[in-house]
């Protein structure tokens, strides 16, 4: 069977940064609130016109030029997003076509914080079926989905995309050693927007509240998410029958950093294996960790026989984490 490998890693944010100091005067808080809770010391948010898919474009771009792939060679599109474009039709399909993707599939997965995870294990699946490569786009406009009623998830959210390219690998070795998957459907509501699907659609008279972003407890977000990307790291440790000493490098997603504090020490990894992007970027959703990846190989690349160890979990609630051998 064919292996699969990152052959090119993509991302991109908005040029408008968004710094503390613009929240705590907005929501009347202490100089260094903000960051002494969640470790975010700012953010990028797009400007009005910007569409997902122009981010999208940009960071897929980068990575497909990165890979030094044929366009025409791309068997798949896939698209981690909860802010599409439209509710109808996908954004996927009008990615692929902005990319010149011609001979590819295109999909929007709409898996909230854990969908660059989930969309990573299907096309590590793809590849080593099919031998063609995928591309793996994660992109949110989370910016407009903040209700400025709720300070705990407005001072979070930022915009941004991440991208990798797996291409086939002669060698069955490298890519996808152990995953794991989870849902806790019992906690569904925990995060969520109300309205816009068929249980609540949209009405002229509806409160602009019910179509914004809503955490009812964030503490209970935050115990449940530990325990999803810890348990679901540990299992797929166990799956690709290694120990948290085998890891050269942990990229969680970038919720809070006060979440990777204990991950790592519920897992008893070094904090010099993780990588950080939550201080200047925030927390976009799935597109953390594909742009902690391209962030982190631009400044130091990987190399072949790395281990990689990238855990996620969000609104559903659902998770997952998964261990990659460069």
């Amino acid at each position: 069977m064919t292996g699969s490998r990152m052959a090119g890693f993509g991302h991109y944010v908005p040029e408008r940064r968004v710094e503390n100091a613009e929240l705590e005067a907005h929501f009347n808080l202490e100089t260094g609130w903000i960051e002494r809770r969640t470790g975010i010391r700012a953010r990028h948010w797009t400007m009005p016109g910007d569409r997902l898919t122009d981010m999208a474009a940009k960071a897929g771009a980068m990575a497909l030029h990165q890979s030094g792939l044929d366009r025409r060679d791309i068997g798949m599109v896939l698209l981690a997003t909860s802010t599409p474009d439209h509710l109808l039709p996908p954004s996927a399909p009008l990615l692929a076509h902005r990319l010149e993707l011609k001979q590819s599939g295109a999909v929007d997965l709409a898996g909230a914080c854990s969908g660059f995870i989930q969309a990573l294990v299907l096309a590590d699946g793809f590849v080593r079926t099919q031998a063609k490569p995928v591309l793996v786009v994660a992109a949110n406009i989370l910016s407009r989905r903040i209700n400025w009623q709720e300070r705990a998830s407005a001072i979070l959210f930022a915009d941004a995309a991440g991208a990798v390219v797996l291409s086939p690998s002669p060698s069955a070795q490298g890519g996808l050693l152990g995953c794991e998957l989870a849902t806790d459907g019992g906690h569904y509501d925990l995060i969520g927007i109300p309205a816009g699907g068929s249980v609540q659609p949209f009405e002229m008279a509806m409160d602009l509240e019910e179509t914004r972003m809503s955490m009812r407890d964030g503490r209970k977000v935050f115990s449940l998410a530990v325990d999803m990307m810890g348990d679901c790291a540990t299992k797929a440790l166990t799956s690709a029958n290694l120990s948290p000493s085998s890891i050269d490098r942990f990229i969680p997603h970038q919720a809070n950093s006060r979440i990777i504090d204990a991950l790592e020490e519920r897992l008893g990894l070094d904090t010099d294996l993780s990588i950080r992007t939550l201080g200047e970027y925030g927390n976009s959703s799935a597109a953390t960790i594909p742009l902690s990846l391209s962030i982190a190989n631009a400044q130091a690349q990987f190399k072949g026989g790395e281990t990689l160890l990238m855990t996620a979990a969000g609104a559903g609630m659902s998770g997952g984490a998964v261990v990659w051998r460069m």
